[in-house]
């Protein structure tokens, strides 16, 4: 029995009349302590779908399970990331995650909670930033709160809902190789949504295209299979790399609508343009635009 499995989950939005079907038929089985990257175009449902994996919307078909339980709302198994960092701007570094964990284990004793809280903050290099508030801290800094306070939860499945896509190339690079590094430590099931395709192969176990909406299904899935750690510098050079950097991309543009070419008439206006060649003194001012039709032939004579 797979670990988390979503069976032929439907999702839509809006009324009867305008309803528009985000997501159809998706299947997917995840096993325990896998990594997997969901990659397609902005706008096709990807946030839908970590969403209903997360317990914060339900699908209108279909089941999603996890250890063969359905998800019916939010829990403490699931941890996710946002894009935005949902970080409390009052709080300090430290006061973020420990207002998780707090919610997550309310028994535990203080000292239990401020070595737990420490030792989330120090595995996403932030120990010298622990009483900063987020207003002090970089757009990368702030995702690295988002992702220790995840982590500091504990949850069986962590999940990514494009939680780089906000940030400066070099800044993302560093935080891909620190979420490679935290998730081989210690295994978590991890599910990445992004837009990224390079971003999905450098990180994941397995990378499933979704096609583009509305109505958007998943794809084949792909194993990544490259040795880890896996260095970015040689990766781009991988024979094994670049075929599925292949499959996946011809699988995303493949599913884009195909785009018809119209054929417009331009009409010009009816118009002649100001003469700026005569100057405003001479000849009782410019020429003012008048329109061609109004333009007419006269013979004069004399």
């Amino acid at each position: 029995m797979p670990f988390l499995e979503l069976k032929e989950v439907t999702k839509g939005f809006g009324a009867n009349g305008s309803r528009t079907e985000v997501l159809r038929n998706i299947n997917l089985q995840i096993e325990e302590g896998e990594f997997v990257a969901i990659v397609g175009y902005s706008g096709a449902g990807k946030t839908t779908l970590i969403n209903m994996i997360s317990g914060l919307a339900s699908p209108d078909s279909g089941q999603v399970s996890l250890g063969g339980k359905p998800i019916t709302g939010p829990a403490k198994d699931r941890g996710i990331v946002f894009q935005n960092y949902s970080l409390l701007p009052w709080l300090t570094v430290s006061e973020n995650i420990l207002l998780a964990v707090d919610q997550v284990f309310p028994d535990w004793p203080p000292e239990k909670k401020s070595h737990h809280v420490a030792s989330h903050v120090a595995k996403v290099n932030l120990s010298h930033a622990r009483d900063k508030r987020p207003a002090e801290l970089s757009g990368g800094m702030r995702q690295r709160v988002s992702v220790a306070r995840a982590l500091a939860m504990d949850p069986q499945v962590l999940l990514l809902d494009e939680p780089l896509s906000a940030l400066d190339a070099l800044t993302r690079a560093t935080l891909q190789d620190e979420i490679s590094r935290i998730w081989q430590d210690n295994r978590k099931t991890v599910v990445l949504i992004t837009n990224d395709p390079d971003e999905g192969i450098y990180l994941a176990d397995r990378i499933i295209p979704l096609s583009a909406g509305p109505g958007a299904t998943l794809g084949p899935s792909i194993p990544v299979d490259l040795h880890r750690p896996r260095d970015r510098k040689t990766l781009n050079q991988l024979t094994r790399f670049k075929e599925i950097r292949s499959q996946v991309i011809d699988y995303l543009l493949a599913s884009a609508p195909k785009r018809t070419e119209v054929q417009k008439t331009l009409i010009l206006p009816d118009i002649e343009p100001e003469d700026l060649s005569i100057p405003k003194p001479l000849m009782g001012g410019r020429k003012q635009p008048i329109r061609r039709g109004d333009i007419r032939r006269e013979s004069v004579e004399i």
